[in-house]
């Protein structure tokens, strides 16, 4: 059995995944800085919004609302409130169609080099030598004397 799993482990295809997975982690935090650092902050000056991750509805206020600072979903939702989030959707959204566009350009540009690959001609084959091309006028040569 474990040398069932070594071998299922040692595999190409499952080496290629842990690195698809590990650069897909890693990708995803960088997406996620570009989105909260970097494209909100700008669509928020635009927008006159302060951040998006701060836009949401109070579903239920918390018990004791009298000290709680509402300013912020972490603090509605720290005191026991209900919010929904509608701002932190947005901020997902936009991190969401990041990801999709930019596997969309690496399937794309996959795609096109499998069709150019597919396209091109096979090479045409060697040209015989020259003592091919003699042993072939020999062959010939041989086959006439004994048909005739």
């Amino acid at each position: 059995m474990l040398k069932e799993f070594k071998e299922f482990a040692v595999k190409g295809n499952m080496l290629d995944m842990a690195v698809g997975i590990i650069i897909g982690a890693a990708f995803g935090t960088v997406v996620k800085s570009l989105v909260d650092d970097i494209m909100m902050p700008l669509i928020s000056s635009i927008t006159g919004a302060p951040d998006f991750s701060n836009l949401f509805v109070v579903l239920k206020t918390p018990a004791e609302a009298a000290g709680v600072n509402m300013e912020s979903i972490a603090a509605v939702r720290e005191a026991g409130g209900v919010a929904l989030g509608y701002g932190l959707f947005i901020n997902a959204l936009i991190a969401f169609l990041i990801v999709a566009i930019a596997l969309f350009f690496v399937v794309k540009g996959m795609n096109k080099l499998k069709r150019e690959e597919e396209a091109a001609p096979p090479p045409a084959p060697p040209e015989p030598s020259a003592e091919e091309k003699l042993l072939t006028e020999i062959r010939d040569l041989l086959q006439k004397q004994t048909a005739g």
